[in-house]
């Protein structure tokens, strides 16, 4: 990497730097192909779990959580250089293109709060809860929460949908008015829900659910 700059490496050779180390009669770039040969790319390592890594030979527990967090930051960083845009959320498109990316390949459903301020600009991106493929468990409560320790104007929920189905279920909509309702009473406007699945999303606005 001195002498080539990271930008010249491998995806292998830049795993193997992580990895550091190889183990009995193979080496770290050998690990580092296997990993990728395995899983198409390294986009296909993203979401594996530590127990998965572990089982590939000459990867313990600590090269695991090593990855596993270069992974972590990795989507954090791409989510978190476009909140820096400056962009103004002005339609749900907007919005879309900067979760897609941190939820579509998520195994279990996750529910985030998105907080903008009266410039309708994103100043924070919290999580509500994690739960299940199907479901998880979301109140009002956890909502404004977020909303008030942010000092957001308005908000916009988000999730994701692990099936691939980006259609809005029953209890997304019972939600969703539940939080409506809610807004009025804390003055926090609610400006729209997404469901993320996939490389698709559902807007409640676009859908005239909101």
């Amino acid at each position: 990497m001195i002498a080539f700059g990271a930008e010249n490496l491998s995806d292998s050779e830049l795993l193997a730097i992580l990895l550091r180390t190889g183990g009995k009669g193979i080496s770290a770039l050998e690990i580092a192909q296997k990993l990728i040969l395995e899983n198409k790319n390294i986009a296909g390592l993203v979401n594996k779990s530590i127990e998965d890594l572990t089982k590939v030979k000459g990867i313990g527990k600590d090269k695991a959580i090593t990855l596993k967090a270069a992974f972590e930051i990795a989507k954090r960083l791409q989510v978190q250089s476009k909140w820096l845009s400056e962009t103004k959320i002005t339609k749900p498109r907007l919005l879309a293109d900067l979760v897609i990316p941190l939820l579509r390949d998520e195994p279990n459903e996750k529910f985030y709060v998105a907080c903008l301020n009266s410039a309708n600009k994103l100043i924070a991106l919290k999580k509500i809860s994690e739960g299940t493929l199907n479901t998880t468990i979301v109140t009002v409560r956890d909502v404004f929460k977020k909303a008030i320790e942010t000092d957001a104007s308005s908000i916009i929920l988000v999730h994701n949908h692990p099936s691939g189905n980006a259609q809005a279920s029953r209890a997304d909509i019972s939600l969703t008015q539940k939080v409506k309702k809610g807004s009025e009473l804390f003055s926090i406007k609610l400006l729209d829900h997404l469901i993320v699945a996939g490389n698709k999303y559902f807007s409640f606005v676009e859908e005239n659910l909101l």
